[in-house]
Parts: C-alpha cells; sequence; structure tokens
C-alpha cells in the first residue's frame, strides 16, 4: 500500500485568540496573516539575496556541512548546518520557529535553482558549432552530462534562454547567477519546518478541523506579548475523506482572504509501472479534446477491440475563446488607459474620470480571469474523470498519455498547435494521474512525435497517412480524416493517433522511468509495433436465437403450463363508442404525426396544429458520441463516448485482423 498525497485549499474566514476569547473579523485575521506572511518573506528575501552566488551554491550542491557531515534533507536543517544564519530587523521579534520556515522556503528556491545550474552547465559545456541543430554525437555528450528525468522541452528552453544572453553579451553565462536574476519570494508562510510551538492541526469532525497558530498582534512585534494564539475552524471541501491524513499547511493571503493549503494523504494501492496487459491509450486531438482506445498485449503485438471513445468539448471550447478574446480586449482597454494616465498630471480634470474607468476595468479584467480559470478547472476534471472511467470499466491497469513536453507549434501545424497549447491539458494529466492512483492505474506519458504521421497498422516508415477532410474526398488536403494507400485504412486521425500511442506504451513499457521526486512515469524510448483490430464478440441475433430453441421452450407440456398459470386471462377491451368515451385509448389506425405535409399558410388563419415532416430531411440517429451520454460529463454543452465495458477479444491473437476500407 502506498499513500495519495493531495492538497486542498480552504478558506478560514474568523478566528478566536485564545488568551482573551476575542472573535477575530475576516478583515483582522487577513492583516493579520499578511504580517506573519510578510515577516517570513523578508528574512527568506535576504537569505537567498546574500547566498545567490558561485561559491555559496557551490557548498549546497556539494551536499557536505560546514562539519563534515551530510546535509540532511530538510531545508531549514541544511541551511543552519552550511551556518546560512539570517536575522529580523533591528526592534522586531521573531520566534526562531518563524525563522524555520523562512529558511525551508529559501533551501527549497535555492535548491531548485540547483537544478536549473546543472542544465545551463551542461549545455555551455556541449555547445553545438551550428546553434541551429545537433548532431547525434553532440546531443550524446549532451546526455551524458545532464541528470535523469531531463526532457527535450527543458534542453530547449534552457539552449534558447543560453543563445539570447550570448546574442546580448557576445560571451556565454559563467553562472546561472549570470543568467538569471534572485528568485522572486511568494507572499506566504511555508509552516511545514514548524512544530508545536507555532501551530497545531487538530480534526474536529468528518468535514471540520481546527488549526492554532501563533499571530503577531502588531505589524513589528517588539517582544513575544505582541504575539498570540488563534484557532481557525477551518471547513474542509469535500474531495477530502474522512480517512485523510491531515498534514501541515501553508497560509497565505489570496482575493482579501486567508486561504489554507492543506495537504492530505489517503492511503491507495501501489501501480506497477511494468507488466500491463491491458492498456488504454489517449491522444490530444484535433477534432475533440481526447480521443482514446482500449487494447491488450498478446504474443508481442497490440490487439485493440476496434472501438474509439472521444470526450468532445467544442462547446465549452468555444466559450472558453469567446472569455479570451473579450479578456484580450479588456486588457487593452486597461493598457490605453494607462498610457493616458501617465501622460497626464493630478491636477488635470480628466484624471479622476479616467482613473475610475481604469480601477474599474481592472476589476473586470481579474472577474474574468477568474470565470476562465473556473471553467478550464471543471473542464479538465470532467474530462479527467471520463477517461479514467473508460479505462476502469475496459479492465486497464495503465494510460498512456502523450508527453506535453514534446508538443511545439512548429512548421505546417503550427497553428493548429498553438490552438492546443491554448488548452487545459497539462490540468487534465495532473487530474487522470489523482484519479487513476484512487483506481489503482498506472499514468505513463509516451514521446508524441510522429504519432499522427505514420499508419499504427503499417509500421514506420513504410507508409506515410495521407490526411484529407473526409473519406469521400481523399484527393483533398486537410486534417480530419486519415488515410494509408498502402493498406487502405480509413478512419478518424486521432483515432489512428490513439493507436499508436497505445503501441508505443504498451510495447515500451520496460524502458519506463519514474521521476525520484514527482513520481511521475514517462517512456522517453519510442518502440513502434503495429496494431491489429480484433472482430468482438457480438448478441445473437433474434433468428440465431430462435434456431436455438427446443421444441419443449417453443410447446411446453401442457401440466407444466396448468402450473404456471393460476389466474384467468382478462379480458381486452373493445373499442365501443362509450369506452371510447370513458376510456383515452386511440384507434390504431389514427397516427401521432402527421404523413403527408400541412398545408402552405393562406394568410387567412393560423397554421394546423402538428409537425409536417420536410421533404428530404434524414431521420435522427443516434451514435457514439451522444449528448448527455451515460457519463456526467459537467457540461450540458459536451459531448462524450458513454462509459462501456470492455468485451473479451477473440480466444486467440490469430482472430485478430487490420481493417481495410477502400
Amino acid at each position: 500500500m502506498s499513500e495519495l498525497t493531495a492538497t486542498a485549499s480552504c478558506t478560514a474566514y474568523a478566528a478566536v485568540v485564545e488568551a482573551s476569547g476575542e472573535v477575530v473579523s475576516q478583515g483582522l485575521l487577513v492583516v493579520r496573516v499578511a504580517w506573519l506572511a510578510g515577516l517570513a518573506g523578508d528574512l527568506t528575501a535576504r537569505l537567498i539575496a546574500a547566498r545567490w552566488n558561485a561559491a555559496d551554491l557551490d557548498a549546497l550542491e556539494s551536499g557536505v556541512g560546514l562539519d563534515g557531515r551530510v546535509l540532511p534533507s530538510k531545508g531549514w536543517m541544511a541551511v543552519r548546518r552550511l551556518g546560512w544564519g539570517v536575522g529580523p530587523a533591528a526592534g522586531v521579534h521573531v520566534c526562531d520557529r518563524v525563522m524555520r520556515c523562512a529558511q525551508e522556503q529559501a533551501a527549497r528556491l535555492l535548491r531548485l535553482a540547483l537544478h536549473r545550474r546543472r542544465l545551463v552547465a551542461a549545455i555551455v559545456a556541449t555547445w553545438p558549432e551550428n546553434a541551429g541543430a545537433r548532431t547525434g554525437a553532440e546531443w550524446d555528450a549532451l546526455r551524458a552530462l545532464l541528470p535523469d528525468g531531463v526532457s527535450a522541452a527543458d534542453i530547449r528552453n534552457r539552449t534558447r534562454q543560453i543563445r539570447t544572453y550570448l546574442d546580448e553579451q557576445e560571451v556565454f553565462p559563467a553562472d546561472l547567477t549570470d543568467l538569471e536574476e534572485t528568485p522572486n519570494v511568494a507572499a506566504q508562510i511555508v509552516l511545514a519546518a514548524a512544530d508545536r510551538q507555532l501551530l497545531t492541526l487538530q480534526r474536529t469532525g468528518s468535514h471540520t478541523a481546527r488549526l492554532r497558530v501563533r499571530l503577531p498582534l502588531v505589524e513589528s512585534p517588539a517582544s513575544a506579548k505582541d504575539w498570540a494564539w488563534h484557532a481557525l475552524p477551518v471547513a474542509l471541501p469535500p474531495t477530502v475523506p474522512p480517512q485523510a491524513a491531515l498534514r501541515t499547511p501553508t497560509l497565505r493571503v489570496a482575493k482579501g482572504r486567508v486561504r489554507v493549503d492543506l495537504p492530505f494523504q489517503t492511503p491507495i494501492g501501489f501501480a506497477p509501472a511494468t507488466g500491463h496487459v491491458i492498456g488504454s491509450g489517449f491522444d490530444w486531438g484535433l477534432n475533440t479534446l481526447l480521443t482514446g482506445v482500449t487494447g491488450q498485449l498478446a504474443d508481442g503485438r497490440v490487439i485493440s477491440d476496434g472501438r474509439p471513445f472521444a470526450y468532445d468539448a467544442s462547446g465549452i471550447c468555444a466559450k472558453l475563446h469567446r472569455l479570451r478574446a473579450e479578456r484580450e480586449h479588456l486588457a487593452a482597454k486597461h493598457r490605453h488607459m494607462e498610457e493616458l494616465l501617465a501622460g497626464i498630471t493630478l491636477a488635470d480634470s480628466r484624471y479622476v474620470a479616467l482613473s475610475t474607468a481604469c480601477q474599474a476595468l481592472g476589476v473586470e479584467h481579474e472577474r474574468l480571469c477568474a470565470r476562465i480559470r473556473h471553467v478550464n478547472k471543471a473542464l479538465a476534471w470532467s474530462a479527467a474523470r471520463w477517461a479514467v472511467d473508460q479505462a476502469a470499466a475496459a479492465g486497464a491497469t495503465v494510460i498512456y498519455l502523450e508527453d506535453l513536453a514534446t508538443l511545439e507549434a512548429r512548421g505546417r501545424n503550427a497553428k493548429a498547435n498553438a490552438r492546443l497549447s491554448g488548452q487545459v491539458r497539462g490540468q487534465i494529466v495532473e487530474a487522470i494521474r489523482h484519479l487513476a492512483a484512487k483506481h489503482t492505474i498506472a499514468v505513463v506519458t509516451v514521446p508524441a512525435r510522429g504519432t499522427s504521421r505514420y499508419c499504427p497498422r503499417c509500421g514506420e516508415g513504410t507508409s506515410a497517412l495521407k490526411h484529407c477532410p473526409a473519406p469521400d474526398r481523399l484527393d483533398e488536403r486537410g486534417w480530419r480524416w486519415a488515410w494509408c494507400p498502402a493498406c487502405g485504412l480509413s478512419c478518424d486521425r486521432d483515432w489512428a493517433a490513439a493507436e499508436r500511442i497505445l503501441s508505443r506504451g504498451l510495447l515500451g513499457q520496460n524502458a519506463t522511468r519514474t521521476h525520484r521526486s514527482t513520481g511521475a512515469r514517462t517512456i522517453a524510448t519510442v518502440v513502434e509495433g503495429n496494431v491489429a483490430r480484433a472482430r468482438r464478440t457480438r448478441k445473437p441475433t433474434r433468428a440465431a436465437r430462435r434456431a436455438r430453441r427446443t421444441r419443449a421452450d417453443l410447446h411446453p407440456r401442457p401440466a407444466a403450463r396448468d402450473r404456471a398459470k393460476n389466474r384467468p386471462t382478462p379480458k381486452r377491451p373493445t373499442r365501443t363508442s362509450a369506452n371510447a368515451r370513458n376510456n383515452s385509448m386511440t384507434f390504431s389506425r389514427v397516427p401521432d404525426r402527421r404523413t403527408v405535409p400541412a398545408p402552405p399558410p393562406t394568410g387567412d388563419g393560423q397554421r394546423p396544429a402538428g409537425h409536417a415532416p420536410k421533404p428530404g430531411r434524414r431521420q435522427p440517429y443516434r451514435t457514439g458520441h451522444v449528448r448527455n451520454s451515460h457519463h456526467r460529463t459537467g457540461f450540458h454543452h459536451a459531448k462524450a463516448t458513454p462509459v462501456l465495458t470492455l468485451l473479451e477479444h477473440g480466444n486467440s491473437p490469430g482472430q485478430a485482423t487490420p481493417v481495410r476500407v477502400t
């Protein structure tokens, strides 16, 4: 058994001073928490500014303190063992636990800088002769110096950063301190380094908790008398289960409220990284938000059941595009008013009106940004819940996704990739990992390069897919449909890409690597293989069921029939005039809708009631993309494939046959 760690953001609306029993309102509580975060943030900023140099970073990277002992994993203890002390301003009293929290936050920022420092040093040491592209030998030399788990996106971003510095300064940066400024310190108090002398946390109910923390009573406390214990009742959201263990929170002030970022741990089962037989692969599609398939690994080959499922969020994405356009319009107007205000003085008669309008636009812009974030979050969790439900219903033990770090807008598909980058794919991945862990399902990312280029039936390099608008327009150029000239495969482009992602995951699962700190699993080695579609067993038809019936089933014996019947058969009502008046029965010959078009209106009166069928109009039918399907998508205009259980594949892998559509 392992533990799943998540964070719930709660709000503290009031507090009680334990010594006097005074009830602290929300406004006063916000001020006192801001004072505490300000004291800790000032200590953190001064500590980082004093140690932002190559010598101190070398000492931290060595992992050995002044006394020759190995530095501990806790940041504040490592900082103290290195002798990096920091004290409050003159005349300000801060307890040792607050200094611990400040040192812990500083140590975390400096240790993050060490990772970026290693990347910069490795790229500078292996700088290619041609800045536009590296050769195979140059890539091998760079990979040998880089730490494990570095993605191609990190290398690309750091290379661009160094190239920009080289163009401006005409010399390579000597260290990370030359390339970057001092890191910014967030206005928060990390209480993970504190103990009971600064805070206590106790769960009082299934959805309530009580947080006791020492807060300053003034902005610059001069002694211990200016500090007091405050009891903050915290209402836990429904996402925190009753059996979860609460951990030390982080306090911050956001939008006039005290936010309590409360981590909690839930026991879950362990999902192995390898040994998977049935898995689900999902593609970040161009036609839909998510397109997935399910398949199994049998005798070294991947067999799909031939049933794709998609999450179409085109309706909510259109709403998001409209909100983003409105946000950009408000931002442009706000910048224009700021420029006008900068060009006039306070004595100008127009200053008050412009200042009021500029402030109103700023408030409206923040409100619109909050609305976009809320919709993005709801969409991400809805899509993630649907994807995990599909995998769980199919009996899959692993979910394969495209690696977001390998996706970049370039070439002919730059516009489409840029549009996809505006979606909430990162939030969806985090939500899928969280929900899949509860179902003991592993989540692994695979390289995204080439998933939509080659046919999943013929293999890589042998035949490239031809993208066209529709299956009946194969001679035109498009992006929605995929057609293979070699084997005749004709299917949705995202469906073919999802099958290729599934193949890369199941065939290359032995190359799965787990990140040491985050626990994220990824496959960097591309292992290609063909995917076959198996014919699933279907329910027998009515004629087949009738053919299997015996004579005894069709004509039971009289004794058994008499025993089964213990009451007389009711008489069928006749359609007499009395029954027609008393009952609401209608004559079978009367249609429930018109069979002929209604006469056109002449202008003398109203059109006769009833629906007139229009000639040439198709009858509506239900497809796999069902509006308001069995799954709770969370949006009334989102379409998603209903969650269905995976039927068993054929009796042997030999029954799997590729689909050829000509």
